[in-house]
């Protein structure tokens, strides 16, 4: 057997042309034996048979060369390839069939009849009619049996092959998870042998997918392991809500199976699964939601071709509002940022993505956008259309003790770039702005409330289709506590938490940025978006499921500290300004928040002038006091802050819990967090 395999392996397309030749004169012959059921039919129709062949030969062999049949590597063979067969079969087979039938038409024979050579044409009406189309049937036949007996052997020596890698269970039976058995038995060097899936479908369980059968639904995962012998199990179900994945995890935990999984839904953009996107479970997967349906082809079309400037690219949402707005072939992508390695980093990321052959422009441009002179340089050397604003300071007790820069960069930083946006006439700037903004406490908070008010100042005054969206925490981001927890383990303790009962909103960085190109496309002129953030999660229980992830426990390996409330913060972030309504949009999960849209004090740009100008002198008593007057809502904590050169603002000396999203109007699919949080 191996003998015969081997020479099937040996088989190139150029030998196939050959055996395609060889069936194409077996096939008449059979077809004949066929019609009249008798083995010696061939010799009775000896000329006809000769001419048909002649005839087939001469139509099939440019038909499969022309649909490709001749430059495949038939050992991998898949439905494309038997697709692809099929109609190259089809269409061969048809065309034989019409010409058959064309040249013993009684009009037709007697205008070749006494040519030579084309004479002997005049045979084909002595066959019987039903002879072609036996020949071409037999024909499709042969021609996907010579070329899928190359897979079966493949097929067969990959299952005599001795596997010694562990033994594989793959929850999920949906196309990620047969992608992932397909990879698994093609590349046997990873050392995993599949061994069956787990799905909760029962219409799958109890059948075989891709050879392997389902054993199951997840609730069975720990008696199959048992069973089966299970080392490694694969969760394949990149939809799947984080309660899902944190119940399979667990149960892999008790049962000491290694757990490898493929990425959510937000990180597989272009839809493909493959073994080297595998990796362990993270907190991300734990709090995955609801996968968000978005327009993709809107977004597209809004994007494609355009000139696309993006501030603070080299940070965590704007290197991925890069990646997300490339995808969508823009024809220039401007990269603006302060820090050159962060810059340098996703213009490189961007470039091998695109292969050194991809027709968008990539820029480069370190810059700073609270110089204007710099800023309106930059937008009349490359004119963009399209304006992300990520550029920001975002860390809330850093920026307590640095307001004069909060307040430059936020702020004046926002107005510059609005400036020159207007004077280039830039179609549409999206800032993105925070949840923080909301009833700040912080100065970072009320810095990003006022660059919310500049946006909308200009859009009002320019009539332009400038935006703000609003979110909060997005997992993995630079500065953010699941860094820091993970910082923390990783040294072996302990875990820092400011309080028990602070709780925040979580996204993920793709999802968050999917919405916000989502978005812009909705913006028509001066809106602030709220993306829906799902549930609000106590960091408390983030950092206890961090902990597990990492194989540790709670008060045995790793211990937990409470130090205290920082400068700025809130026990909960709110989503709403106290007494605002919301406005749905197209979107189910984008809202426009009405009283932040519709409001605009009437001395607002003799107050944000006050606010740059304390800033510009060093003033921290004067930017506070800016602050309050622009933004009302505004309740600093002005304990930890140096007023010795200022009046001392109102106080408000302890973390205030938000109102948060109870004051919306009833009926809002936004979430309350006056419930008890959802556990992380």
């Amino acid at each position: 057997m191996s003998h015969i395999t081997n020479f099937l392996f040996a088989l190139r397309n150029r030998h196939f042309a050959i055996v395609d030749g060889l069936i194409l004169i077996v096939a008449p012959l059979l077809a004949i034996i066929v019609r009249i059921d008798s083995v010696y039919a061939p010799l009775r129709y000896g000329m006809p048979l000769v001419v048909y062949t002649l005839l087939s030969l001469a139509i099939y062999w440019p038909i499969l060369r022309r649909w490709g049949m001749y430059s495949r590597y038939w050992r991998y063979a898949s439905l494309d390839e038997l697709l692809l067969i099929g109609e190259a079969a089809f269409v061969a087979g048809l065309s034989t069939v019409v010409l058959f039938f064309a040249l013993r038409a009684p009009g037709i024979m007697p205008l070749y009849a006494g040519l030579p050579v084309l004479e002997e044409l005049t045979h084909l009406a002595e066959l019987p009619r039903s002879t072609p189309l036996i020949a071409a049937a037999l024909t499709g036949i042969l021609l996907g049996l010579s070329r899928f007996s190359v897979r079966a052997a493949e097929h067969w020596q990959r299952q005599r092959r001795q596997i010694s890698g562990q033994h594989t269970l793959i929850v999920g039976a949906g196309e990620a998870g047969v992608m992932i058995a397909r990879e698994l038995e093609r590349n046997h060097q990873l050392g995993l042998q599949a061994i069956g899936f787990l799905d909760d479908d029962r219409a799958k369980q109890g059948v075989r997918i891709q050879g392997l059968p389902v054993l199951g639904s997840r609730h069975d995962l720990a008696a199959v392991s048992r069973q089966y012998e299970v080392k490694q199990v694969i969760i394949a179900m990149p939809t799947a809500s984080g309660d899902i994945i944190r119940e399979i995890k667990e149960i892999c935990q008790k049962n000491d199976l290694q757990t490898k999984i493929v990425p959510g839904i937000y990180e597989l953009l272009d839809g493909t699964v493959t073994v080297q996107q595998l990796r362990e479970v993270d907190i991300e997967d734990l709090l995955r939601r609801e996968p968000v349906q978005t327009d993709i082809t809107a977004v597209q079309a809004f994007i494609k071709g355009r000139r696309v400037l993006v501030t603070g690219a080299g940070g965590s949402i704007g290197s991925e509002l890069c990646r997300q707005i490339w995808r969508c072939h823009p024809a220039e992508l401007i990269l603006l940022g302060h820090g050159e390695n962060s810059i340098f980093a996703i213009q490189s990321e961007l470039q091998r993505l695109g292969g050194g052959r991809s027709p968008i422009i990539i820029r480069a441009v370190v810059a700073d956008t609270r110089f204007a002179g710099q800023i309106r340089h930059i937008f009349a050397q490359y004119r963009p259309e399209l304006v992300f604003h990520a550029a920001a300071h975002k860390h809330v007790p850093l920026m307590e003790e640095n307001p004069v820069e909060a307040v430059s960069n936020n702020v004046t930083g926002t107005r510059n770039l609005l400036e020159a946006a207007v004077a280039y006439d830039v179609a549409r700037f999206v800032m993105i702005s925070t949840d923080k903004a909301v009833n700040p406490t912080s100065i970072m908070g009320a810095s990003k409330r006022a660059a919310e008010l500049l946006v909308h100042q200009v859009a009002r005054t320019h009539k332009r289709p400038f935006v703000a969206v609003r979110f909060g925490n997005v997992l993995g981001s630079r500065g953010s506590v699941v860094l820091t927890f993970k910082q923390q383990i990783a040294a072996g303790g302990p875990v820092t938490i400011t309080h028990p009962e602070m709780v925040r909103y979580f996204m993920t960085i793709p999802e968050a940025v999917q919405l916000v190109l989502q978005a812009a496309v909705l913006a028509q002129g001066g809106e602030i978006f709220m993306l829906d953030m799902g549930q609000p999660v106590k960091i408390l229980d983030l950092a206890h499921d961090l902990i597990r992830l990492s194989g540790l426990e709670v008060g045995r390996d790793i211990e937990l500290v409470y130090t205290g409330c920082r400068p700025g913060e809130k026990l909960y972030e709110e989503l709403f300004v106290t007494g605002e309504s919301y406005q749905p949009t197209r979107h189910e999960k984008i809202f426009i928040a009405t009283k932040a849209t519709r409001s605009l004090i009437a001395n607002l740009s003799a107050s944000l002038a006050a606010v740059e100008t304390a800033a510009a002198n060093h003033n921290v008593a004067a930017v506070v006091a800016a602050l309050r007057q622009l933004i009302p809502e505004y309740q600093p904590d002005t304990t930890h802050l140096n007023l010795a050169n200022g009046a001392t603002p109102a106080t408000d000396p302890q973390p205030r819990p938000s109102a948060g999203a109870g004051d919306l109007v009833s009926g809002s699919p936004v979430p309350h967090p006056s419930p008890p949080p959802r556990t992380a």
